[in-house]
């Protein structure tokens, strides 16, 4: 990590940082609140979308979605246990290999639950995107260095 002096970072970096932290947490706290609403544990919605969104040539595996959602192996395990025994997600073995893949009622739960938070992002989104702006731009902003 590279060291920089404190008084390097301007007002409106510190503003502009804490204004994109917020915005996606908000955007965050709104959809787990959705998941919540839906029955889901914000969690299994987190892996349903990690399984139907990994990048071409990813295989849902549980150690490809351990590292898509940052969690550790065996916490990935538990949470796919648990959305097994809802009827979310199923195990298919290949093999030696056992990947996840959506139940018909995982896809119904999770395509309502996009839906409402692609709503939601088409308010929060430019403000994230602002937000997010001020920080990229803010090299080039003139402004009195913080003390």
């Amino acid at each position: 990590m590279r060291l920089i002096r404190q008084d390097a970072i301007t007002d409106s970096e510190y503003r502009a940082l804490a204004e994109f932290r917020h915005q996606i947490l908000r955007y965050l706290d709104f959809s787990d609140q959705l998941a919540k609403q839906l029955g889901l544990e914000p969690k299994q919605y987190q892996l349903m979308l990690a399984i139907k969104g990994l990048p071409e040539g990813s295989e849902p595996t549980i150690g490809v979605l351990a590292h898509q959602l940052q969690i550790r192996h065996h916490s990935a395990v538990e949470l796919a246990d648990r959305a097994e025994r809802n009827g979310l997600i199923e195990r298919v073995r290949t093999g030696p290999y056992v990947f996840l893949h959506l139940t018909k009622q995982g896809e119904r739960i999770l395509a309502r639950a996009v839906e409402e938070r692609l709503e939601e992002l088409r308010v929060a989104g430019p403000l994230l995107v602002k937000a997010l702006q001020r920080l990229i731009n803010s090299n080039s902003m003139p402004e009195k260095k913080r003390k």
